[in-house]
């Protein structure tokens, strides 16, 4: 295999099927690369060495990618997650200690023949946004000197934009798994929390963390996703993935929402506020509806994770080695952590009072569209003004990406663009917890949108999704009683219900006044001739709603497949046809209200 740049999931799989390489010959190219490169980025703290990789190639020999949906590809572990054997420091050598165990995701990445390269460099502690913070070496920018790689998951996101690694694991805590997506053009998945497990992981603020995923493509992301998005008995923070956020609602979207902040901060920047106006631009051209939005209370969220206590939930983790080796941490990581020891209890709680009142106003917000978009950050940052004002850079970066966590949100970051330097400027999506495959389903439609990846129009030449998307709303076509403002509309405005459109359905059903009642019922049949189209409307109501929803349906209706005037199938009210007996057939009004109108 010449291109060892293109390490995507099924270029690998293709070229292991077609035995255009082995996962031996691979390896030891990439070893090579890898070691190339280390001195002049200090991507990897720990490089595994061939012997420590054979092992795993071993476990491969007598298997194929037909039985291991991971043959053979190579990942990167941010080395703040433990891979059994190998050191794991967090970035501080005397924080250092060798699992016997890996945590849980890297075991499962394993299982499924994934082939770990090695341990990647962070701002230590994971306590940054820039990849300076390391006495491993600061990692530097994948395209431009000048510039960092972002951090706190600085060389994870290298090793995959330096071609050394199809995709590497990363933490999230406030922005580590989506700002260094954005500098190094990535895909940079930060899960909702709990869905992929922190066993074995070493902590930020534990209430918050998240490991997250580097990709070329938010394909190979939602691919990933859905592999290893599994409950975890070994971590109490683990949250089961609900059935409408599964491998299958990855799709394509034709219509949304997406919230744009009112209030846009570039910090000055010339280039950004252009870049993020045509990537709106874009988003409209694949179906989106910008609306805009207040965008304070989620700010507010941000400021309270450095401002407030959670600051002592980072310092319960290095506190006592700080107090024993002070010297061992890094003054910077000190300085940010150094006001916890004196946080009370009742700071605590107002915080987390305010934080509750936010998140109701933010959630309100959220239910109103389908994702957010902002800016990665305001503007890059450079390397010199790292090194001269630490704190205060590393607090620029993360002003789109704090709050995250802190309300229970998903997100994803997908390259948007180039600065005039060539450096690499991407955005982020985020929604409503347990939207991660939706929110993957848009950035993929960006994605191709625009031909903006690792590898160019290349990395997104396969096939694009044809099964239709879905997040944690679903839709319901209704014809009758649940009509906007008719008798039984408040059964779906009770569980959350929003209007989507009013539109017909394909000219291939007839209605009827159902006999009996009251109340009077319509019901609605599709016939293969003498159809009409019918006046119905698109509701959207909470997933979790659905279920209470269905039973409340009287017989002989019930929920089907109904078509739309554009073809689209939805979920629907039909009627079973022994329902029909002695109805009146009134297809002839066209629908409901207008069979009511004329019926007096």
């Amino acid at each position: 295999m010449n291109n060892t740049f293109d390490l995507r999931l099924d270029t690998l799989r293709a070229a292991y099927t077609a035995g255009d390489t082995t996962p031996r010959q691979l390896f030891a190219e990439l070893h090579d690369k890898a070691a190339a490169l280390n001195p002049e980025f200090n991507l990897f703290i720990r490089l595994l060495t061939l012997q420590e990789l054979e092992p795993y190639l071993t476990e491969l020999d007598g298997k194929s990618p037909a039985e291991l949906p991971l043959y053979g590809i190579p990942f990167a572990i941010k080395d703040n997650i433990d891979l059994a054997g190998i050191p794991t420091t967090a970035a501080c050598p005397a924080f250092a200690y060798t699992p016997e165990t890996s945590a849980t995701i890297v075991e499962q990445l394993i299982a499924l023949g994934a082939v770990p390269l090695g341990k990647t460099n962070l701002d230590q502690f994971a306590t940054g946004l820039n990849g300076t913070r390391s006495p491993y070496g600061e990692c530097r920018n994948s395209v431009h000197p000048d510039y960092p790689s972002g951090g706190s998951s600085a060389g994870s996101a290298l090793a995959v934009a330096l071609g050394v690694a199809s995709f590497a694991l990363g933490t999230d805590t406030a922005g580590s798994g989506r700002v260094p997506a954005a500098l190094n053009n990535l895909v940079g998945l930060k899960p909702s929390k709990g869905l992929i497990s922190t066993a074995g992981v070493v902590p930020a603020c534990r209430t918050l963390d998240c490991v997250t995923y580097f990709t070329a493509t938010a394909a190979e992301a939602s691919q990933l996703l859905a592999l290893t998005a599994r409950l975890d008995p070994r971590d109490e923070y683990s949250r089961a993935n609900p059935g409408w956020n599964d491998g299958s609602a990855f799709g394509q979207v034709t219509s949304f929402r997406f919230g744009v902040p009112k209030q846009l901060e570039f910090l000055g920047c010339p280039e950004s506020p252009a870049l993020f106006a045509a990537t709106v631009k874009q988003l409209k051209a694949v179906g989106g509806e910008p609306v805009e939005i207040d965008f304070e209370p989620f700010l507010e969220a941000a400021r309270l994770l450095y401002e407030g206590p959670w600051v002592a939930e980072r310092y319960s983790v290095v506190g006592d080695l700080i107090e024993q080796q002070p010297d061992a941490v890094l003054p910077v990581i000190k300085a940010v952590l150094e006001k916890a020891p004196g946080i009370t209890a009742v700071q605590l709680f107002r915080a987390q009072y305010r934080l509750q009142q936010l998140k109701a106003i933010c959630d309100r917000i959220m239910a109103e569209v389908d994702c957010v978009l902002t800016p990665p950050y305001p503007r890059p940052v450079t390397l010199d003004e790292l090194h001269a004002e630490p704190v205060k850079r590393n607090s620029d970066l993360g002003y789109y990406t704090n709050f995250m966590n802190m309300l229970d949100y998903a997100a994803v970051a997908v390259p948007a663009g180039f600065m005039g330097n060539g450096l690499p400027w991407g955005v982020t999506l985020f929604g409503r917890v347990f939207t991660d495959q939706y929110l993957l389903s848009l950035a993929d439609a960006l994605q191709r949108r625009t031909a903006l990846s690792l590898i160019g129009g290349n990395a997104l030449d396969g096939p694009a999704p044809t099964t239709p998307a879905h997040n944690d709303r679903a839709r319901v076509v209704v014809c009758g009683a649940h009509l906007d403002g008719l008798p039984l509309n408040w059964q779906l405005k009770q569980r959350g219900g929003r209007l989507l459109e009013s539109t017909r359905t394909s000219p291939d059903y007839r209605l009827y006044a159902l006999a009996g009642g009251p109340p009077l019922r319509p019901g609605m049949v599709r016939v293969t001739e003498g159809g009409a189209a019918i006046e119905v409307e698109v509701w959207e109501i909470p997933s979790s709603e659905f279920g209470s929803f269905l039973t409340s349906i009287p017989a002989p209706l019930g929920l089907g497949k109904v078509q739309l005037a554009d073809g689209r199938w939805e979920t629907g009210f039909i009627c079973e046809p022994y329902g029909l007996e002695g109805a009146q057939d009134i297809s002839a009004f066209g629908g409901w209200r207008a069979y009511l109108k004329n019926r007096g």
